[in-house]
């Protein structure tokens, strides 16, 4: 890999604590970052590289997903960190900046490669491209890159400001907007079996395929973000970028070694085949609510209006339920549901894949009803892509009896999101990031729920904390023949048999 100076923005911040500095070293560790590499951290306060390093190794011990054994690696790793104090808003510290990192690459004779990653609230983007520009700090002879985390934007206008802006200062493709969810192991993985696996290829088509469901529940609440999310709201915080994306990752069909430009233009194309949704029907595929007070592992937890400060009021949304559909050639005809929301039952991120009856003599449950397979991919806690063929009994009279196959148990030591994020924006490769172009189609096809919302004309649906959601998320499903899978209290223990497809 390339020499590289990793310039962040927001060093002293809880995401860097929590997920960037664990990233980078686990990628040291598997001597996956360049050899010729030094991490420059900026914020307010005013530290010592020692004091910062300090940090750096608590976060190590406290976040990483495998521990510090080796003392003396561990001291190596963080030899290429120091700290820099730098006011956003004054020109003059990136200047001095730039003379810091001038000095390293001259007497290493390193290459000026230069990552900028903005781990700093939306509202300092601006004022932080302008200044790398106007300092100089990306006029280098070597690559610049800009990794910018979410959100993007509040809405269409919005973001197509803030893109203009970053324009200025950085091209389309030195530009890496990070969603966490696209650097999911077992998305990714799914990826490399769909383009791989002759069972799933044989499987993937519409002519096979009922319906598609993703699912991401959190059992967390507002939380010490009501300031942010009382004004965003699962809508924008969830449901326009991470849900989004994965309903494209799924979507999108590419062959073995498509680059990121390939999948770039496929997933444009199925944001531009989404049917859109005009404001006047909106109330008809979307299903909006917000948690009401509850039970979550038997402990009383508040609504959403008792929260420490959420106004009394609100009429935030805390879950989104949406009915999709895709008009091209592949996807005409299989609904896509998607929901989302906070409070809910159990923590799960996953996919399904629901393919439509199998033929007479193929299962039947006890009702009768024939029993359909599915593909799973689940993401969130447990990671495992499996296919779940539903069989005969013993007899003809017997129900039928789930078995699963599990195509990547997902067994080992995963990278975690940010590991596989940061690796590719160091090889400059986009694959797995959110390029402008699906950026604004998103915010497109969400702004007439947007204003849908602003006019109340979708009804806020309350539905108990420790529950899947309000009853409406059902019967959104119902009215075509579906259900949500995997919601029962207790699931039907299934038998398994592990084996490579």
């Amino acid at each position: 890999m390339e020499p590289t100076t990793f310039v962040l923005f927001g060093a002293t911040g809880d995401l860097a604590k929590r997920k960037i500095y664990p990233a980078l070293f686990n990628l040291f560790i598997d001597d996956k970052l360049p050899a010729s590499f030094a991490l420059i951290g900026l914020g307010r306060r005013d530290w010592s590289d020692d004091k910062f390093r300090g940090n750096i190794e608590q976060s190590i011990r406290d976040f990483s997903r495998r521990k510090a054994v080796n003392e003396s690696k561990l001291a190596a790793f963080l030899q290429a960190f120091s700290y820099s104090v730098l006011d956003i808003g004054n020109l003059e510290d990136y200047a001095k900046l730039l003379g810091r990192i001038e000095s390293r690459e001259q007497k290493l004779g390193l290459a000026p490669n230069r990552l900028f990653y903005l781990s700093v609230g939306p509202e300092y983007f601006e004022t932080i491209a302008e200044n790398i520009q106007e300092s100089g700090l990306g006029s280098a002879n070597g690559w610049k890159r800009l990794v910018i985390e979410k959100p993007f934007g509040h809405d269409l206008q919005t973001a197509r400001g803030l893109n203009a802006m970053l324009g200025k200062a950085f091209a389309e493709e030195e530009i890496f907007r990070i969603d966490h969810y696209l650097g999911k192991p077992m998305l990714q993985r799914f990826k490399v079996l769909q383009q791989s696996n002759p069972i799933i290829q044989t499987l993937w088509t519409n002519r096979s395929i009922a319906n598609v469901q993703i699912t991401a529940n959190e059992t967390v609440g507002v939380e010490e973000r009501a300031g942010y999310y009382d004004h965003v709201g699962a809508l924008r915080d969830m449901f326009q970028n991470h849900m989004l994306q994965l309903l494209m990752m799924t979507a999108i069909r590419t062959s073995t070694g498509s680059d990121a430009e390939v999948v770039r233009f496929k997933k444009k194309h199925i944001m531009e085949a989404l049917e859109p949704l005009q404001k006047a029907d909106v109330a008809n595929s979307i299903v909006r609510g917000q948690y009401g007070s509850g039970y979550l592992q038997g402990q009383p937890v508040n609504g959403y209006t008792s929260e420490p400060g959420i106004a009394e009021g609100s009429m935030n949304d805390t879950f989104i339920a949406a009915k999709l559909s895709i008009d091209d050639s592949f996807w005409r005809g299989v609904p896509f549901y998607i929901r989302t929301g906070k409070r809910l039952k159990e923590k799960s991120t996953r996919i399904v894949i629901e393919f439509k009856e199998p033929l007479k003599q193929s299962s039947v449950s006890e009702d009768g009803a024939a029993e359909p397979n599915l593909l799973v991919i689940e993401m969130s806690p447990g990671e495992s892509i499996s296919l779940q063929l539903n069989t005969m009994g013993a007899s003809v009279k017997e129900a039928s009896k789930p078995i699963c196959i599990d195509i990547d148990p997902g067994q080992g030591d995963l990278p975690e999101a940010y590991e596989n994020l940061i690796h590719d924006a160091l090889l400059g490769d986009g694959t797995y990031f959110a390029h402008w172009d699906e950026v604004e189609a998103s915010w497109a096809w969400v702004q007439p729920i947007l204003e849908a919302y602003e006019e109340n004309s979708v009804p806020l649906h309350t539905y108990a904390a420790g529950t899947y959601g309000p009853a409406e998320a059902d019967e959104l499903l119902a009215r075509d023949g579906y259900h949500w899978w995997f919601d029962a209290v207790e699931p039907a223990k299934q038998l398994t048999v592990a084996a490579q497809l």
